[in-house]
């Protein structure tokens, strides 16, 4: 598995929106999504002052990144977490509050070219795409047992798929004849499910389901909105926060929660907002960040992301 193939997205940029709030001593960074230790890495090697905490729910990726950051020492450590666990994994570890944290919440390259996974469409697979292999129902699992009413919903929701009742009605009328085991089987079922014109645009046809499968699969949307306000929440004065989402569903959660972090509380016709109403946010996008079109010529990958970031810049008023 070559390291070029895995370039991280937007690195510069996010170092960059990071930097203020890390370049002192002792500043504590966490990595939310450590993967393969891209940014980890790079994270370690520009602010040589700081400690990371990185965390993945995927061990196979900490053993991987664990290779890849062991010159760095005690500077890191590494964590088998989903990333809502963060408060509990800074308390665990005595940290009180992060100076930096980054998510980068696309699926990682590791999983995605690691075929037994079954995570990605261009090859056959076992359907799997658990991001932690230890636990939980694997996409086949949703595939074969799920009510068509479910299934609907969540190609719809997670997926973004026009066309969600046709291939669901396809996945029942297969799925009584013999249950789905392999990925190939979904495509192909997918393929002859969707009308000419829905196939003329936007790549693969079974992306859309791919992806709405493995969110349900992973639980990532709830993991995601239980998360990012745990994050800000985790933030020193001062700290700073950068996401990385991939599609419009993340990026607006995302968005959601740093508007109202950012936003004035108080009731309208105040002359002086007192300071409990006071933003606890500066947002430091406009809108979402895109990647560059240099950067996408050199990293496909990077094509949908969207980043935003935010600082804090007061304490919550004690509840």
């Amino acid at each position: 598995m070559s390291n070029d193939r895995h370039v991280p997205v937007m690195l510069q940029r996010c170092l960059d929106m990071l930097a203020p709030a890390l370049e002192r001593p002792g500043a504590v960074v966490v990595d939310c999504t450590l993967g393969l230790g891209g940014h980890s890495e790079a994270l370690l090697e520009r602010f040589p002052e700081a400690r990371l905490v990185a965390l993945d729910r995927d061990k196979e990726a900490l053993r991987l990144s664990g290779e890849r950051l062991a010159r760095f020492g005690e500077r890191a450590t590494l964590v088998h977490a989903v990333y809502d666990e963060l408060p509990e994994v800074l308390e665990r570890l005595g940290i009180p509050k992060a100076h930096g944290i980054l998510f980068d919440l696309g699926v990682s390259s590791m999983q995605l070219d690691e075929a037994d996974r079954g995570f990605a469409y261009a090859q056959d697979a076992p359907l799997d795409m658990r991001m932690d292999q230890t636990t939980g129902v694997s996409a086949a699992e949703v595939l074969n047992t799920y009510p068509p009413g479910e299934l609907v919903r969540i190609l719809r929701a997670y997926g973004e798929e026009k066309q969600a009742k046709r291939i669901v009605s396809a996945i029942v009328r297969e799925r009584e004849k013999e249950p789905f085991t392999n990925s190939a089987r979904l495509v192909e079922l997918i393929r002859d499910a969707l009308p000419q014109a829905a196939k003329r645009t936007g790549g693969n046809p079974a992306k859309r389901t791919f992806q709405a499968l493995r969110i349900e699969v992973n639980g990532e949307l709830t993991v995601l909105e239980r998360a990012i306000p745990a994050a800000v929440k985790a933030l020193a004065v001062g700290g700073r926060i950068a996401v990385l989402s991939y599609h419009s569903l993340e990026d607006r959660l995302v968005k959601q929660v740093f508007a109202a972090g950012a936003a004035n509380t108080a009731p309208p016709g105040l002359p002086v907002v007192p300071e409990q109403y006071q933003p606890r946010l500066k947002l430091l996008t406009r809108g979402a960040e895109l990647p560059t079109e240099q950067e996408i010529a050199e990293n496909r990958r990077a094509a949908p992301a969207r980043l935003r970031g935010a600082e804090r810049i007061r304490e919550d008023e004690p509840s």
